[in-house]
């Protein structure tokens, strides 16, 4: 009995894990500037392109992030991401609130990764899948009682098709030069403007200037109020582009020349009628 709640608990939440897979996809250029930094295939979800990545925007900071030969992740998991009958290979989840992650991930999900440890110890992950390299980057949180939990956050990357993809999961304060660091350089980076509950508007825009990414795309807002208050602050230095749909392609050689804010419209993934 004890075995078998041990290898549950594998499954459920592997810590640190690394897939054995040797590496199989274009390098990226977000390597971190410092040393030592701690599926299933349904033909309902589009073909991806070699050398491209699909993502959809799917709810409040829930992203599909799709490879081109067919690896699905699922960024701040709930547990939901429509009617779609659909098992993601990653999926990753923040613990701040209980939108942004589920205690009872489907234990046929690969790998499940929590952007938390021990209360205050973080986490580490490393995860190679070949085509795709997952790994996360801990920042703290403020805690239930308004104090704070050291690395109760993750920011999670994602460099595939030599591209480097972050999302900054439920940021609370302006990551600091070593964290920076760790993350490198990030060509499309999903970010949280709702403007409190996360970072104030003022920080996140500091946030997103200092990452220089390429393609931003705004998550985490609960009105086009909110979505237009962050649009007005980025005025001048970024481009806007309002997309109207829930998904976009990118990839490495049509990466915009100016940083550019692409504007997704939430859907789920759901069967089509």
């Amino acid at each position: 009995m004890i075995r078998s709640l041990i290898a549950l608990s594998l499954i459920l939440f592997p810590l640190g894990v690394n897939a054995q897979q040797e590496p199989d996809r274009t390098p990226s250029h977000c390597i971190a500037l410092t040393q030592g930094v701690p599926g299933l295939h349904y033909a309902s979800l589009p073909d991806v392109a070699e050398e491209e990545v699909y993502l959809h925007y799917v709810a409040h900071a829930s992203f599909l992030i799709r490879s081109h030969r067919g690896l699905n992740m699922v960024t701040d998991y709930t547990g939901f991401t429509g009617t779609l009958p659909f098992i993601p290979d990653v999926v990753t989840m923040n613990k701040a609130h209980d939108t942004h992650w589920t205690a009872f991930p489907d234990p046929a999900i690969p790998h499940v990764l929590p952007g938390w440890g021990e209360f205050g110890e973080g986490i580490e992950h490393k995860v190679e899948l070949g085509e795709v390299l997952v790994r996360n980057v801990s920042t703290d949180i403020r805690s239930q009682w308004s104090g704070v939990e050291d690395k109760g956050n993750s920011i999670f990357v994602f460099e595939m098709a030599g591209l480097c993809i972050g999302h900054l999961g439920h940021l609370h304060h302006v990551p600091d030069a070593e964290q920076f660091a760790a993350l490198g350089r990030l060509d499309v980076v999903m970010a949280p403007v709702d403007g409190g509950y996360t970072l104030s508007l003022p920080e996140m825009i500091t946030v997103i200037k200092r990452l220089r990414s390429s393609i931003v795309i705004p998550m985490h807002w609960f009105s086009d109020l909110a979505l237009g208050a962050f649009l007005r602050g980025m005025e001048g230095e970024f481009s806007v582009v309002q997309v109207g749909e829930p998904s976009l392609v990118v990839s490495r050689s049509r990466l915009p020349s100016r940083p550019t804010i692409m504007v997704l419209r939430p859907a789920y993934l759901n069967v089509p009628r």
